[in-house]
């Protein structure tokens, strides 16, 4: 019975050190949330009588060609970004791992495209692919490798590698950052014993380095898969979605219905957007297995 009360008394001052964080959540994360969920069962806009529809909205985003062109956009940026970010973050991490010359500043000078707000990286981006006077078409010409500038942001192929690799450049110091501190968490000792065993620099990667930041690796993908989910800023600035639509993320497309009054659908769209993002959340969470690392 003692023992008893003394897990509830350590609860209960558990639950009042969390107390603030909880309200936080509550206020500011998951009452939004439900009023979006609310606000899509209903046929709201600001130029006609609230209706609820229950599923309304949805079947009509379902039948609806932009959303999908929207949902392609969105998962084939995923699928090409995030995964370039986390092989080029990783060299990195591995590169800042080693004792090398100017290390300190390196590390200092790979968080500047990170520091820079997305929408100037969006703007000094499109100054670069500008069709007169950018500087990719002035590299590309000054070395002979094309014979006439290229409008980068005018077809549909040319935005859509513009948009990941400026997102790369973004956010490649952020996964490069998170890995290097797994990395450094490592016991050396376990690469010395390595050399004793004659390992070669692969085979310590792979059967030490690899397992050992798997967990960091995961949580890298999960906040950048996320924050690929919802990208919206970068997009914004520097296609605003064009060229024909190709480019349209679902965040952009929600936000097209906000600005045009229509509440109930533009939410419909972004509960949408919250189930994928939650689904991947939970697919990354279950192939990291947390609670095996810990264990």
């Amino acid at each position: 019975m003692k023992n008893r009360r003394l897990k509830d008394s350590e609860k209960l001052k558990a639950l009042r050190y969390l107390a603030p964080l909880l309200l936080f959540v509550v206020a500011f994360i998951l009452i939004p949330i439900i009023g979006t969920v609310i606000t899509g069962f209903f046929r709201e806009t600001s130029f006609l009588p609230r209706e609820f529809i229950l599923f309304g909205n949805y079947a009509q985003i379902f039948k609806d060609p932009g959303f999908w062109q929207s949902t392609k956009f969105t998962l084939l940026f995923i699928l090409c970004a995030v995964p370039l970010e986390l092989v080029l973050g990783l060299a990195f991490a591995l590169l800042l791992n080693e004792t090398i010359p100017l290390r300190g500043i390196l590390r200092a000078v790979i968080l500047i495209p990170w520091a820079i707000p997305t929408a100037i990286s969006g703007r000094i981006w499109e100054l670069i692919y500008n069709f007169n006077y950018g500087l990719a078409n002035f590299l590309f010409l000054k070395f002979n490798l094309i014979s006439d500038p290229i409008n980068w942001l005018g077809s549909n192929a040319g935005a859509f590698t513009a948009l990941v690799i400026a997102d790369a450049w973004k956010t490649t110091p952020f996964v490069a950052i998170i890995i290097l501190a797994g990395l450094q968490a490592i016991p050396r000792e376990l690469y010395e014993q390595a050399k004793v065993d004659r390992a070669n620099i692969f085979q310590a990667f792979y059967w030490i380095t690899l397992p050992l930041i798997k967990p960091v690796i995961i949580v890298s993908l999960l906040f950048r898969t996320i924050d690929s989910v919802r990208i919206f800023d970068i997009v914004y600035v520097l296609t605003r979605g064009g060229p024909g639509g190709s480019t349209t993320s679902l965040s952009i497309y929600a936000f097209k219905f906000f600005l045009s009054g229509d509440f109930g659908y533009a939410s419909g769209i972004s509960v949408i957007l919250f189930v994928i993002a939650f689904t991947l959340s939970a697919i990354y969470i279950k192939l990291g297995k947390f609670g095996e690392s810990i264990a």
